[in-house]
């Protein structure tokens, strides 16, 4: 089969659940994953024709596909922050405005680190605490960016933590020198636990803030297949894991430390009240590119 022909009928079977162009780049994807095509590779080589050994697992990849399994699972990664991520159906596909909340958190590291080095050898690395840290994107992108930062990931999750721990970046910590996050199995919400790590100069965290009502606005792909855990709060108490995530920042933020999460964006508000009652003074509501509020920075 010609590759040109493949894409199109491929688009044509998943016009049904996607718009024309997110299909077509789906499609792309795929056929690059699997057969190492480019998404050009159709235009300048149009009599392209698709190995006979490949059209059964691209069959059974469209059938997936077909039933709205994400292309993320399908191909078994993703890409963020300029990395790939391994994701499987136990953890969330990371999204691309949760990059901001990254980038944020490599710019601070980065300046904490640099004040530190008048120190020298017994300057103290840039401690990260990553709440909820499901795939490890947040955790692995973070200790990548600043080189000698200690990253700590937490979950309750040990399919997540697996994950998470099977990340392999082992290429780029041999070139810069970082260290690979610490995955730590504990629950977010028994927030008067043993913790044995120290204080932090940052915590993250992207935690469920999705309420049951509004469930319905999801697309079926993520409805179906990411995992529910990850994504639903109860409609009754949307902000339970904020008021989590600010109880392990009262307890284990550093003085001088910044906290960082992602919010619902419906309420921001909220959201701030929460993190003002548990002492934290200096907070800031953030939007994401698509001008909705999307993050909390917060410090003591």
């Amino acid at each position: 089969m010609l590759l040109a022909d493949f894409i199109k009928k491929g688009v044509t079977a998943l016009e049904p659940l996607y718009p024309t162009a997110e299909a077509h780049s789906i499609v792309l994807m795929l056929c690059e994953s699997l057969i190492g095509t480019k998404s050009y590779t159709h235009i300048v080589e149009p009599r392209y024709d698709i190995d006979r050994k490949a059209e059964q697992p691209l069959a059974e990849a469209m059938l997936r596909l077909q039933a709205g399994e994400p292309i993320q699972y399908v191909i078994g990664r993703t890409d963020f922050c300029g990395h790939s991520f391994k994701v499987n159906r136990n953890v969330l596909i990371p999204r691309p405005e949760t990059e901001l909340l990254v980038r944020e958190a490599i710019k601070i590291a980065g300046r904490i680190q640099r004040m530190r080095i008048p120190y020298g050898k017994s300057a103290e690395p840039v401690r990260i605490l990553d709440l909820c840290t499901g795939s490890g994107n947040i955790a692995w992108s973070v200790a990548l960016g600043v080189p000698g930062a200690r990253v700590v990931g937490v979950d309750i999750s040990e399919a997540a933590l697996d994950v998470a721990r099977s990340q392999n970046f082992s290429a780029d910590l041999k070139a810069t020198g970082a260290l690979a996050p610490t995955f730590v199995a504990a629950d977010v919400l028994d927030t008067e636990q043993e913790f044995n790590y120290g204080s932090f100069d940052l915590i993250l965290s992207n935690p469920p803030y999705i309420m049951e009502k509004e469930r319905a606005l999801l697309r079926k792909n993520v409805v179906d297949y990411e995992p529910a855990s990850a994504l639903f709060v109860p409609d009754e108490d949307p902000l339970l894991f904020y008021r989590a995530v600010a109880r392990w920042s009262q307890r284990f933020l550093s003085p001088e430390g910044k906290g960082l999460t992602e919010i619902n964006e419906v309420l921001p508000k909220e959201t701030v009240a929460v993190f003002r009652d548990y002492g934290f003074s200096e907070i800031d509501v953030v939007k994401d590119f698509f001008d909705k509020n999307r993050f909390v920075f917060y410090m003591k």
